[in-house]
């Protein structure tokens, strides 16, 4: 499976269905409101980003998504998410953390968001936690 072009399907979606947020502090808000709304979380960073407040509000968004059964993945190419999920009226300088949430009860379920569950379910039965998805180039 290419987890990549994956996860870039699964969010474009999602973000066809509007059911993607997009922001650390809007992420933090639909977490804390409504934990059960999220079905998937992408954290997002550039290769040489040392920002110590972005990396502690990752590890509370990581213990989150562990408490509450969240699927989650890292993606080191912010510019790349930010152009999956942004359109070119919107400026996402903080797309760091992106989530998915749960299709409305009745709805079509996304065959490429049950891969990428898979995906992490069998990751963390190797001990990867938060594994690192790759995106394609286009």
């Amino acid at each position: 499976m290419n987890t990549g072009k994956t996860l870039k399907e699964a969010l474009k979606n999602a973000q066809a269905d509007g059911r993607v947020t997009v922001g650390v502090y809007e992420c933090a808000k639909i977490m804390t409101e409504d934990p059960d709304s999220v079905s998937f979380c992408v954290l997002a960073t550039d290769a040489f980003e040392c920002d110590v407040a972005l990396q502690i509000h990752f590890t509370l968004i990581q213990a989150f998504c562990f408490d509450n059964d969240i699927s989650i993945v890292r993606v080191n190419d912010l510019q790349r998410i930010s152009k999956i999920v942004g359109d070119k009226s919107q400026n996402l300088e903080d797309a760091h953390c992106v989530l998915i949430t749960t299709p409305a009860e009745g709805s079509w379920e996304d065959p490429a968001l049950e891969k990428l569950h898979l995906f992490c379910e069998e990751s963390r039965s190797l001990n990867d936690w938060v594994p690192e998805i790759t995106l394609p180039e286009r």
